[in-house]
């Protein structure tokens, strides 16, 4: 049986794994790439496969690989072959293997040897126009393509060979493709430089034909065609905006392909066929795109049912959609929420339960909107989206009703040439908090009572205004995914209420309207990076920064602005707001989520992912982070950030996790246990990690997606 297979090099500058996908043969699969539980279940099926514990054991698991000797000579050649491709043409490969019992191990050793290199680089250029547009345009460029003195390898003959297409192909050479250039490398006897000549032949319409110069192609006419054969779906100026190509000019692939992808983004088209046609004995093309329009309208209806802390509740959602509003592929959009939610163990109020009702309505442009913007700046960040967004939402609680008004007009866009990039412009947005009835009860056990009186409740049950602006990026290129964003509100409001030598309220606050608007600045920063090593173990790095400062008009931030620790994407050995700020540790389980938020928030994420079976991925992980304040609070006992503190404060756990991916979406399952607890009583509290506690220290989470 086959038990690990590895690849050695006598060249320390030559990577052996990047030859891993040339092993034709590997042992069975091992889950987090230690143990060999598939094989193990396969093991404890019985050979009568009628049964269906046997097929399912053997369907869910893994047969034996058994030791293949051909196997090992195709790898060691097809290695042999790999390194002369990459330069190293008097390469061997060695095959040795080490038996133990019924068990084999397999090792190939890479012999590269002295690596080729490029002495000298001719050009045989037979079509004189293409010859000045390379020598022009991109062979004397300082970036890409082939150097004197780099490794003679076939990936990048190869590459070459692609540039040079692709080169040609956006300068109207319409026919031209990588076979019309070839190669001649020549070497003496003893050196290890190559002269290399690259050939590019000239144009033959067929292999009996006769040479001619390579035609270059230019657009005559762009045609819109609807597939119903009756209008088009959408405007002209629209249409011209999201096509890159343009008459009279020379054809380009890649103008081709962004006519595509900007044609492909509007959600008022199903699909986009477009078609060149050859206009006959000249050298122009016709460029027909047939539009295929969506439909416009649309209705959905989402139900959903909520438990929160044994309180069971129901909702249910109605969008209505328009993708085609204004013919522009403008998306209308209603949504229409209710829900209600049965409370039970609260003293001492009406006997009422939780509804609420919510409307929002949308209105997105799928380009820049804004005055002056010239048409080549539209045209460039043609991946954009505009939205002006509405909602106000009505909440009735025992303990109080709150009303909220919303509204903000923002961008979205991404640039053609950084198609990892995305940016988010926020130009403002506003939110109106209104609270009609405040039950006595609360008033006077929370608000009012001295002895528990809390700023920061009192603070989150006032009327308030936020005025905001802000802005961010997301990178996201496979292995990296950095979003990086920061906001800002009130500063505007504060300088005309300075300016204006506007009045103060009882708690020394600029108001407008009467109601105190907030001011603060807030800043996050995500990364995340992620080690793939094979097709079933991948391995993830995660951390996140979260800053927040209320100034001027405000002493605590707004509650919604607030950080808060634990759950299903943070350190999940604790529940969601069940950790921090800092050391402090809740006592009033029915208000104190209010408490446990903070100016400052850190998460630290490791996490082990591996393919179980079928559908099932598994995970390890290790989580540690907290939320801080960095003012000090009365009513947060050791949840001020200090320098000399906060690493102290840490939190730490780890767990596991399964995961069914259905393609759709994930759901995943996560089990927490604390390992170090900052918010302790007891030495055994603090260090959970040693003294192992399932009621106090576990923790578990459901969720769709995954958590970073």
């Amino acid at each position: 049986m086959l038990h690990k297979v590895e690849i050695r090099s006598q060249e320390p500058g030559l990577d052996p794994a990047m030859l891993e996908p040339y092993i034709r043969q590997k042992g069975n699969s091992k889950w987090f790439s230690l143990f060999k539980v598939p094989l193990g279940m396969y093991a404890l099926s019985g050979r009568d496969t009628t049964k269906w514990l046997n097929r399912t054991l053997q369907n869910i698991g893994e047969a034996p690989v058994l030791f293949d000797t051909l196997q090992a000579r195709l790898t060691s050649e097809d290695l042999r072959l790999a390194l002369q491709n990459m330069g190293y043409m008097n390469a061997q490969v060695d095959v040795d293997t080490y038996s133990h019992r019924h068990k084999l191990d397999v090792v190939y050793t890479l012999k590269p040897g002295i690596p080729y290199v490029i002495k000298n680089i001719k050009y045989d250029i037979a079509d004189d126009s293409i010859a000045y547009l390379l020598e022009n345009k991109l062979l004397n460029q300082g970036g890409g393509g082939l150097r004197v003195g780099s490794k003679f390898t076939v990936n990048e003959l190869d590459q070459e060979r692609k540039r040079i297409t692709q080169y040609l192909n956006n300068q109207g050479y319409y026919h031209f493709n990588k076979d019309f250039i070839r190669y001649t490398a020549d070497t003496i006897r003893g050196d290890k430089g190559i002269s290399l000549t690259l050939h590019l032949q000239n144009y033959r319409a067929s292999s009996g034909a006769e040479e001619t110069s390579h035609p270059r192609y230019y657009i005559r006419k762009v045609n819109y065609m609807s597939d119903d054969s009756t209008r088009l779906p959408l405007r002209m100026r629209v249409l011209k905006d999201n096509t890159w190509v343009e008459e009279n000019k020379p054809f380009s692939v890649d103008e081709l392909q962004r006519t595509y992808n900007s044609l492909g983004r509007l959600s008022a088209l199903k699909y986009t066929n477009i078609r060149l046609a050859e206009v006959p004995d000249t050298t122009l093309l016709d460029c027909n795109i047939q539009l295929s329009p969506n439909k416009a309208n649309s209705i959905s209806i989402q139900p959903e049912g909520t438990n929160t802390a044994g309180d069971l509740g129901a909702a249910i959602s109605v969008t209505y959609s328009n993708r085609n509003v204004f013919h522009g592929s403008e998306t209308f959009s209603v949504e229409l929420r209710g829900a209600y939610e049965a409370i039970t163990g609260l003293e001492g109020y009406q006997n009422q339960n939780y509804i609420e009702y919510n409307l929002e309505s949308s209105l997105q442009f799928p380009r820049l909107l804004a005055p002056f913007l010239p048409a080549r700046i539209r045209k460039h960040y043609s991946l954009a989206t505009s939205e002006l967004r509405v909602g106000w939402n009505m909440q009735n609680r025992p303990e109080f009703h709150r009303r909220l008004f919303s509204t903000a007009w923002r961008y979205r866009w991404g640039s053609v040439t950084h198609k990892n990039t995305t940016w988010r412009l926020d130009l403002l947005d506003l939110n109106y908090v209104y609270m009609p009835w405040i039950s006595e009860t609360f008033k006077r056990d929370y608000l009012d009572n001295a002895s528990s009186r809390n700023a920061i409740l009192r603070y989150n049950y006032e009327d308030l205004f936020i005025m905001k602006v802000g802005g961010g990026l997301t990178y996201n290129d496979g292995s990296n995914v950095l979003r990086a964003s920061v906001e800002t509100a009130g500063n505007l409001l504060h300088g005309i209420s300075s300016l204006s030598h506007a009045s103060k309220n009882a708690n020394g606050q600029y108001a407008l309207f009467n109601i105190a608007y907030a001011q603060y600045v807030k800043g996050d920063f995500d990364y995340t990076h992620l080690f793939v090593f094979d097709t079933h173990n991948q391995f993830a790095l995660h951390a996140r920064l979260g800053l927040a400062w209320p100034y001027g008009n405000s002493n605590v931030l707004p509650f919604e602005k607030r950080y808060f620790s634990g759950g299903a994407n943070s350190v999940r050995g604790w529940n969601v707001r069940g950790l921090g700020p800092g050391s402090y540790k809740g006592t009033d389980g029915r208000i104190d989520f209010i408490n446990q938020t903070g100016d400052i928030k850190l998460d630290l994420n490791a996490e082990l992912r591996s393919w179980l079976f079928w559908k099932i991925y598994g995970a390890i992980f290790v989580d540690a982070g907290n939320i801080w304040t960095f003012r000090e609070y009365e009513e947060q006992p050791g949840g001020q950030f200090r320098w000399n503190e906060f690493y102290k404060q840490i939190a730490v756990a780890y767990g596991i996790g399964f995961r069914l991916n259905l393609d759709y979406f994930i759901v995943r399952f996560d089990m927490g246990m604390k390992a170090i607890n900052p918010a302790y009583e007891t030495q055994d509290e603090h260090w959970a990690i040693i003294h192992p506690r399932l009621s106090r220290d576990f923790s578990f989470h459901f969720a769709v997606g995954l958590p970073f």
